[in-house]
């Protein structure tokens, strides 16, 4: 699915650019209203009571989201080169990388639980959506044909997703319950840093006039559903 949402979005920044520029905005404001809502009602609450050190494990995925982030935008920006595909494959490989950890975290989540997995697939798998628009612009942006944007775009941003969770999946499912509950706190912690810190970011930056009711939204979807759980 999340290969899926992500080929839409792509698909549909090349056919109807127009309306993929005006609405992406929504999908990021409402992806955001969930990961950041199940993370702190479910996710982080359940992985603290398998794992006494979980909020460590929290922080730590909060602040490796984080610097790696820097280390890519640091890199794009210290970039010294007239070659202006660059400045479209740096990101393009940051974001692949990103979407292959996305995997792990589709793993470590539905091993928990089919419930844990699917709160966090929600939030997840609509935030795909941008992120292909964004991956196909900025290949073409710097120069690269409509085709190679698309297939490059497909291939970072749609297809690692799925390989992340096949290589992952293996080992995940064979782990003890105090370590999985770690890396589920890690996780969250991610999904934290990617809704507050990656998405809400671009919701302030546009300032959309429905963008507050889409965030409200996800975050009721996101109530809603975890307390129908409880």
């Amino acid at each position: 699915m999340a290969a899926l949402v992500t080929s839409i979005g792509i698909y549909v920044i090349r056919h109807f650019e127009r309306w993929g520029r005006n609405n992406s905005i929504y999908f990021v404001c409402f992806a955001a209203g969930v990961l950041i809502s199940v993370s702190f009602l479910h996710i982080i609450p359940k992985s603290f009571a398998m794992n006494a050190d979980g909020p460590f494990y929290l922080f730590a995925g909060y602040l490796s989201l984080h610097l790696f982030n820097r280390f890519i935008n640091a890199f794009v920006c210290d970039k010294r080169t007239k070659e202006d595909y660059a400045i479209g494959l740096i990101p393009m490989l940051g974001i692949g990388f990103h979407s292959f950890i996305d995997g792990f975290i589709y793993s470590i989540t539905f091993t928990v639980s089919a419930f844990t997995g699917v709160l966090a697939a929600t939030g997840m798998v609509l935030h795909e959506f941008p992120e292909g628009i964004i991956t196909y612009l900025l290949l073409v942006r710097a120069g690269f044909r409509e085709r190679s944007a698309l297939l490059l775009a497909f291939l970072a941003a749609a297809v690692t997703t799925p390989m992340g969770m096949l290589v992952s999946y293996p080992y995940i499912a064979e782990i003890d319950t105090p370590f999985l509950g770690g890396l589920l706190a890690f996780s969250a912690g991610a999904l934290v840093y990617v809704g507050a810190t990656h998405l809400l970011p671009q919701a302030e930056a546009e300032n959309r006039r429905y963008s507050l009711l889409a965030l409200a939204a996800g975050i009721l979807v996101a109530v809603v559903v975890v307390l129908s759980k409880a």
